[in-house]
């Protein structure tokens, strides 16, 4: 079986979500099974393990429709694209396409870093359900990265195709120092976008009503979104750090005494996983997807409600609950890993070509012959 990952949603430099997805799968699927990447860049593959690779032309190229004419010359038997949008006109391989999350049904406002035509068609596509279901109807199967966003999908019946989760991880950030003891300085880490879902304002309003509380955002941001969060709270502790190499971060987060996030929507929460490895409590918003991941590891907050998020910081101050839930998120986290992700995406590879046959072995006979 000839598998190719598509791994040109990696990002230059520094990885996002999907990019980080891709490339953790795709390390992890390397050490089971040839695999062959798709790039679209140079840059991309020094975010990438050393693995075969082609260079294709780029997701938001207009030539986009039509990759599957370029994919198809490695004669692969599989495709998995870790978004639904990949061309596949004239595809002669099954095609696994990804839904990560539908947050931009809600919050339609799209990643700043994209073109301005693809923001506006970012826009458009979300106003409806059509277009989603014609994407993912183009697939064999259907992959997606949380329980969650699997009930959404059937909820709102994207697919007619089969639904896996093959859930999302997070990077080894070190290992934790365990028993993890409570930090005297009180320290709470924000990884995370400052998009409006995201909340940051209910976290920045929390902290100023906790004087002896700094919160940490760690993400880059701009000037003037800098300037409005001050201004929101002037008394609140905040520390910009407008972006952070990993070894920052899990320096900060090792000693922190908690991860916090305000977010209304999410596909998964990578930051959870993140500092719950290392032994470090997550306080978050009381949506379904943080129930899934965070479990009893975590403790919850009304979504938009500062002062329910000073009564959880609290609840984590009383008796032994702050070591309790260190060593609830060591355990938590261990659900949560790249290869157990790479070892379920491989199974439904196996099985899609088993069940459904090689959609071009018999168009490749033919030009042999």
């Amino acid at each position: 079986m000839k598998i190719v990952v598509d791994c040109r949603y990696t990002r230059i430099g520094q990885h996002d979500g999907i990019s980080r997805f891709t490339a953790g799968i795709v390390a992890e699927l390397g050490k089971l099974h040839p695999v062959t990447m798709l790039i679209s860049d140079h840059r991309q593959l020094d975010m990438l393990p050393a693995l075969p690779w082609q260079l294709v032309s780029g997701p938001t190229s207009p030539l986009e429709p039509f990759v599957a004419l370029q994919v198809k010359k490695l004669r692969p038997d599989i495709v998995f694209s870790p978004m639904q949008t990949m061309g596949s006109f004239g595809r002669d391989y099954r095609l696994l396409l990804t839904l990560h999350d539908l947050i931009y049904y809600e919050n339609r406002t799209p990643p700043r870093d994209l073109p301005a035509p693809v923001r506006l068609l970012w826009r458009l596509y979300h106003l409806a359900w059509w277009p989603q279901r014609v994407l993912l109807n183009r697939a064999d199967r259907v992959v997606t990265v949380s329980e969650t966003t699997e009930s959404l999908i059937r909820e709102h019946r994207l697919t007619k195709r089969p639904i896996t989760v093959v859930p999302n991880a997070a990077d080894e950030l070190g290992a934790p120092r365990l028993p993890r003891e409570r930090p005297s300085v009180r320290r709470l880490v924000y990884m995370g976008s400052f998009m409006p879902y995201k909340g940051v304002d209910t976290l920045v309003r929390a902290v100023a009503k906790l004087p002896d509380h700094e919160l940490h955002l760690m993400s880059r941001v701009s000037d003037d979104e800098r300037r409005r969060l001050t201004r929101l709270a002037p008394e609140a502790r905040l520390v910009f750090h407008n972006g952070a190499s990993d070894a920052e971060y899990a320096e900060l987060l090792s000693g922190a005494t908690a991860l916090v996030t305000a977010s209304r929507a999410e596909g998964f929460g990578i930051p959870l996983v993140e500092a719950m490895r290392l032994g470090t409590p997550v306080v978050v918003s009381d949506i379904p997807i943080f129930r899934e991941i965070g479990g009893d590891a975590a403790l919850f907050f009304a979504p938009g409600d500062p002062d329910d998020l000073v009564r959880a910081l609290g609840d984590l101050e009383a008796g032994e609950v702050w070591q309790q839930q260190s060593a609830r998120a060591v355990e938590r986290a261990a659900r949560y890993t790249w290869a157990g992700s790479a070892a379920t995406l491989l199974e439904l590879m196996q099985r899609t070509v088993a069940e459904l046959g090689d959609r071009g072995a018999g168009r490749r006979r033919a030009r042999r012959r």
